[in-house]
């Protein structure tokens, strides 16, 4: 009897131990970048929530010890193109627990999210792609499995005033069918006019989605210079009042990013709604067979053929093996190293930018950014404070969407009631292993992963046969 009464006085004490939780965090260093909690604390999660947190013991059903590690909200990827398994495994251990598809967006947006469903390692979603529409309003349709078109009329001509409406109406419907935005690669689409661009924003702005932009061309050559084209988006969003997000701003400005990021803030400081994002590697990757390699790009970039790598075999490219790629109809990727270590470096901690990783598979990118982020910018050169990196990599990504998606109310923080997306690392040895020989190497030091309450990295383990991704 006397036990009894004093288990139910313990209970009435610690309310946390009356309720036993389906997973358990223990004594992690709990850190939420939207609060500024950064305290030991204990986390109960419950039907795919957070349902408490606690600096009071709790139980559960799974304890997972956090003794000495980080407990922070899962990392959301806006721009990954890679959206087969293997590219979702390596971005589980990198703490990704959403990854979209946002600048370009894909060609069918139902099939997309179908094929998905219940076979989803980590959260998912896309934009309605305008270059799909228009390669299929010009009669091109896309090559299979690829998310741009070969270089030719449909990105290199001029739309008409019925054609400009085709393009509309597949974009109005795609967003009907689940697309959390418009994602516009103008660069791989130079025949589209500044008017044709306006219109898509207007569309944006209708529909009350976000418009991803890849912009016109970079360089400093003018005209179509990287300045005019951050410019040319952002006036685009002024007149039609679209809120607007400029994906890789390290790449498409490169050496005069700094001068790009000076637009984004005066543009935000006059009341307009734009965001950006960059990946900490120096190379970009694309097609070869697209309209970015236009004539022209080597004078625009400042680079030769031999900036040009292969990815997987490391060939460099010459004139000649470089035409050959360029006329082939098969879209063959390739490596361009066209920015330096220096203004990557003085990119990644700016306030404004979010960290995004243009994942696909041939690049590091794909498999590193996060943990790189970690390590080379937290821990390394203290660059960013580990507050800061979170912020940039969960919180930010997720305030971007809010607009579109009420999921993303409930993503990038840690607090009760947000969805339990859940990552829990080791700050002193979470380190990438990526690199342009082997870009599919995983990172090390995520403990654990939780996706929508579900324990989907155990110990430094996949757990198999788990698909907890959700639509986002």
């Amino acid at each position: 009897m006397y036990k009894s009464i004093l288990l139910l006085a313990l209970f009435l004490a610690h309310p946390a131990l009356a309720e036993k939780y389906e997973i358990v965090i223990e004594s992690g260093r709990v850190m939420d970048p939207e609060t500024g909690l950064d305290a030991t604390r204990n986390v109960g999660v419950a039907n795919g929530k957070i349902a408490r947190i606690s600096a009071e013991p709790m139980v559960g059903t799974r304890v997972l010890n956090a003794k000495g590690l980080v407990v922070a909200p899962g990392f959301i990827d806006l721009h990954q193109h890679g959206q087969d398994a293997e590219s979702g495994r390596v971005k589980a251990f990198d703490g990704v627990t959403t990854a979209l598809e946002m600048e370009i967006g894909v060609p069918d947006v139902t099939s997309f999210l179908a094929e998905r469903s219940g076979r989803s390692l980590i959260n998912y979603g896309t934009s309605a792609s305008h270059v799909a529409a228009r390669s299929s309003v010009f009669g091109i349709p896309l090559p299979a499995g690829s998310i741009l078109p070969v270089a030719g009329p449909a990105t290199d001509n001029q739309a008409t005033a019925h054609q400009v409406r085709a393009i509309e109406d597949r974009l109005r419907h795609e967003i009907e069918a689940g697309a959390l935005g418009i994602g516009m690669g103008i660069q791989y689409t130079p025949g589209a006019t500044r008017l044709e661009v306006i219109r898509m924003f207007q569309l944006a702005s209708e529909r009350h989605v976000p418009i991803f932009t890849h912009v016109r061309s970079f360089g400093r050559l003018e005209p179509g210079s990287s300045i005019e084209s951050v410019s040319e988006v952002i006036g685009a969003a002024a007149v039609s009042g679209a809120s607007l997000h400029i994906v890789h701003i390290n790449s498409s400005c490169t050496q005069d990013a700094l001068e790009c990021l000076s637009l984004v803030a005066g543009a935000r400081a006059r009341g307009l709604d734009v965001t950006t994002e960059a990946y900490p590697y120096t190379a970009g990757m694309t097609y070869i067979n697209s309209a970015l390699f236009n004539p022209g790009w080597r004078e625009k970039l400042g680079i030769d053929y031999d900036a040009l790598q292969l990815p997987g075999t490391g060939e460099r490219l010459t004139q000649e093996r470089f035409e050959a790629l360029h006329i082939s109809p098969e879209p063959h990727r390739v490596l361009i190293f066209s920015n330096t270590q220096e203004m990557v470096d003085s990119v990644i901690p700016n306030p404004l930018v979010m960290i995004a990783s243009d994942g696909l598979i041939g690049h590091p990118r794909n498999a590193g950014t996060y943990a790189h982020v970690l390590a080379r910018y937290v821990r390394e050169r203290g660059s960013l404070t580990l507050m800061d990196a979170i912020r940039k990599m969960s919180l930010m990504p997720a305030q971007r969407m809010e607009k579109a998606s009420l999921a993303a109310r409930r993503k990038g923080r840690l607090q009760e009631g947000a969805d339990a997306d859940v990552v829990v690392f080791d700050p002193r040895t979470i380190v990438d292993r990526a690199t342009y020989q082997l870009p599919m190497e995983a990172s090390v030091g995520m403990r654990f992963v939780v996706v929508n309450g579900t324990l989907l990295i155990d110990q430094g383990k996949l757990v198999p046969y788990t698909f907890p991704g959700r639509t986002f």
